[in-house]
């Protein structure tokens, strides 16, 4: 295997990010539009259209539509790349088109690190057919074999003949053929592909760096009015009484809605309910909220108390749950070991407090609801608003806006039903916004996590029993109210699919109530899984006064293909793709490790007593390991000073946009590394704001983040998330190097580190 690197020095941010926008001028971005898609079917403009994702005009520009949300991530400026290159496209006549929610286009949410995993093969499939059809046209006028023509830069070419069609003079013939099964049709040869694997352009980074862009809240209709809600600040919570006087007395407030709160047990996407203020402005609007003083009856949840609940998930793993993988015989070999070593690990809730704070434009009228939103899944915003206001699907229509971060809060639609039913109310355009404190303290949050484990080692140290026992509230409880055990989904996540080496082990799962809404978060529960494994087995290394690469190889086993039946479970999640396409590669991870100690150093760091961690995890199947080094700054404080990240995510389709969120990955693991904690107290989320829900600022961002790709030809695995899960235990790891201090619970600082 070959591999890729870069390294990202902050200091010299600036000077190349100037330089990549001057690169964004040429090709697809110079002549990239942003328009709403044509209806699902047949398209009332002439020309080629194979599906809901091509059409070819009949001057022969290319309009490919991406139904995937763009939040950073660049999956606009990847999934056409797909399309075109198996055309055969110039991507000087190629438009990218924004998909609208519509369920004619496949799974359209964006999460689970999916967009390039599922879309590889579907999206070369659409390029490939057209690509087909155009090829076949050519050949009949030339009276040539097909299989001689090919198609390049947007022409079908004879070398034979050295002819050449260009697709406007085969588009109109193209599209009277019987448009034959993607299934049959033949895929190019990857290496034909040009595009695919290099460095491709951003497609909005040049909108985006002048101000062009346009974000959720930047969407203005005529006589659009704006809203802010006082949402119950205990879930399930509802309003006794408020101050309706001086709030409409606020310049600029219009009306005072009372929205309704959920229906039925379970939360779902349903808003919160509580008190809209509507006005002519934001600012009016956050005033007239400040001035109603609501009462609330905070409900059932309101004896939630996050500090007390740590002590009951702690509790929970102490005793024994749901087996849900067993190889072996624990038991007998815990009797048996020479040795045990138990620890504990906690992770508390987390917020999403991406940068953009949900907002969502509503107009109602008598055709149905239009909306605007930053949304991840437009089909859920579209169900969702349906639902609410009592309409058919068919009468919504979701437009997607550039999303300024995600991480999952923007796939729960919830604001935007809350638009709608506010715009229905008013008779205008309505936009609800979001604060920051909205954000933080009424969202979906990441499960708080016990997590207790055991392993019996020999006499020469090796772990011959694994017991793993893990505890939080599921995220089916946001759709169920009587959910508590991890969901199978859940336990794939670090804890079902993890390879081990030890002949006897056992996993158990334990119940947990949910008490705030639960959702998924940037890589979900492999955040605490891979904190708590990856952290015990340096544990167990430091025990042993060994090396800890070495025992995470030991521990992990020989480089191999681990079945079902080696992990000990009837099957494995696997992110919903199959065991045999994508397989818990042990060599492939053991990999990533070798060649993650050997580009920071490893041996030569820990001999100069440089203090240094290590941790390596499996998700969304892409294998990632970090090394992180750590020092104290002038305070005393740990700071993190450089980190080295390799990750194999198999067959890459944009490495600028891989490596760019495995840099971010980077940061957003400090964060949860650092500082990241919800706490709560009677029911209600104490933070308000980055004031006390801090994410890591650019002066804690390390001088040197270290990225390499492995160079795979293997089906393309995710990429948003995998990056996130070994960054926090490898920070803690080189904390305990550092310090001789065992973080078994996160955020650092709240440990005074």
């Amino acid at each position: 295997m070959e591999q890729q690197r870069v390294v990202l020095l902050r200091r010299s941010f600036l000077a190349g990010l100037g330089l990549a926008v001057s690169g964004l001028a040429l090709g697809l971005a110079e002549h990239a539009e942003a328009a709403p898609a044509a209806p699902a079917g047949a398209p009332a403009e002439p020309g080629l259209r194979t599906g809901v994702f091509l059409h070819l005009a009949p001057d022969g520009t290319a309009s490919i539509v991406c139904h995937r949300s763009e939040m950073g991530q660049g999956i606009r400026s990847s999934l056409p790349v797909l399309i075109a290159d198996e055309l055969g496209a110039d991507m000087a006549r190629v438009k990218i088109v924004q998909g609208d929610g519509d369920k004619a286009y496949g799974d359209q949410n964006t999460d689970g690190s999916r967009s390039v995993r599922n879309g590889y093969e579907p999206m070369r499939r659409v390029g490939a057919t057209a690509r087909a059809m155009l090829v076949a046209v050519a050949a009949k006028r030339w009276r040539v074999p097909a299989a001689e023509c090919v198609a390049e830069q947007h022409a079908v070419h004879h070398a034979k003949t050295k002819r050449s069609l260009d697709f406007r003079e085969l588009v109109a013939d193209a599209a009277k053929l019987p448009v034959p099964d993607e299934k049959t049709v033949a895929l190019r040869p990857v290496a034909e592909l040009k595009r695919v694997g290099g460095l491709l352009p951003l497609l909005d980074g040049p909108a985006i760096v002048t101000g062009k862009a346009q974000f959720g809240a930047d969407v203005r209709l005529p006589g659009m009015l704006t809203a802010v809600i006082a949402r119950p600040p205990v879930v399930g919570g509802k309003v006794v009484r408020y101050d309706g006087a001086r709030a409409l007395a606020v310049p600029g407030v219009k009306k005072l809605v009372e929205l309704p709160g959920p229906k039925g047990g379970a939360v779902g996407f349903q808003p919160l309910g509580g008190v809209a203020v509507v006005a002519d402005s934001t600012w009016a609007a956050m005033r007239g909220r400040a001035a109603l003083h609501v009462t609330w009856d905070h409900g059932a949840n309101a004896a939630y108390d996050s500090a007390s609940y740590r002590e009951a998930l702690l509790s929970a793993v102490r005793a024994p749950g749901k087996v849900v993988r067993k190889v072996g015989d624990v038991d007998a070999a815990f009797k048996a070991a020479a040795r045990t070593i138990e620890a504990e690990y906690y992770v508390p809730h987390l917020a999403h407090a991406a940068m953009e704070p949900p907002s969502a434009v509503a107009k109602v009228d008598a055709k149905g609801c239009e909306v605007w939103a930053p949304t991840q899944n437009p089909q859920a915003a579209r169900t969702e608003v349906a639902r609410a206001l009592g309409l058919d699907e068919a009468n919504v229509t979701v437009h997607v806006t550039l999303l300024g971060g995600g991480f999952g809060r923007k796939s729960k639609p919830d604001y935007c039903a809350e638009a709608a039913l506010l715009a229905r109310e008013m008779g205008a355009p309505v936009r609800v916004q979001w604060t920051r404190e909205d954000d933080v303290q009424s969202g979906y949050f990441h499960s708080v996590s016990a997590q207790q484990l055991k392993v019996g080692l020999d006499a020469a140290g090796k772990v011959t029993a694994w017991q793993h026992r893990t505890a939080f509230p599921p995220i089916p409880s946001t759709f169920d109210a009587k959910a508590k055990t991890p969901s199978e989904g859940e336990l794939g996540q670090g804890v079902l699919d993890l390879a081990l080496s030890a002949p006897n082990v056992r996993v158990e799962a334990c119940d947990a109530p949910a008490h705030v809404r639960i959702g998924w978060l940037r890589s979900v529960c492999n955040i605490f899984h891979a904190f708590a494994v990856q952290s015990f087995i340096d544990e167990i290394a430091h025990a042993r006064q060994a090396d800890p690469r070495e025992v995470l190889l030991e521990v992990l086993g020989p480089a191999r293909r681990a079945t079902p039946a080696e992990l000990g479970v009837d099957k494995v999640p696997n992110y919903g793709a199959p065991i045999e396409q994508h397989p818990v590669d042990v060599g492939r991870l053991r990999h990533v490790i070798d060649r993650v100690t050997e580009l920071s150093g490893w041996d030569a760091a820990r001999k100069a007593g440089r203090a240094v961690g290590l941790a390596a995890h499996r998700s969304f199947l892409t294998y990632v390991a970090v090394v992180a080094a750590v020092s104290k700054d002038a305070l005393g404080k740990v700071k993190v000073d450089e980190v080295w990240l390799v990750a194999d995510p198999g067959t890459v389709i944009n490495l600028d946009r891989v490596r760019s969120q495995m840099e971010g990955a980077v940061v957003f693991g400090m964060s949860v590394a650092l500082h990241g904690a919800i706490t709560v107290k009677g029911g209600a989320v104490e933070q308000t704001n980055f004031r006390d829900y801090p994410v890591v600022r650019s002066p804690e961002v390390p001088q040197r983040i270290h990225v390499e790709i492995v160079k795979s030809d293997a089906p393309p695995g995710g990429v948003g998330e995998p990056g996130v899960p070994p960054v926090a235990p490898a920070i803690a790891n080189a904390v305990f190097a550092l310090t001789k201090t065992r973080a078994r619970e996160l955020p650092l600082r709240r440990l005074g580190l």
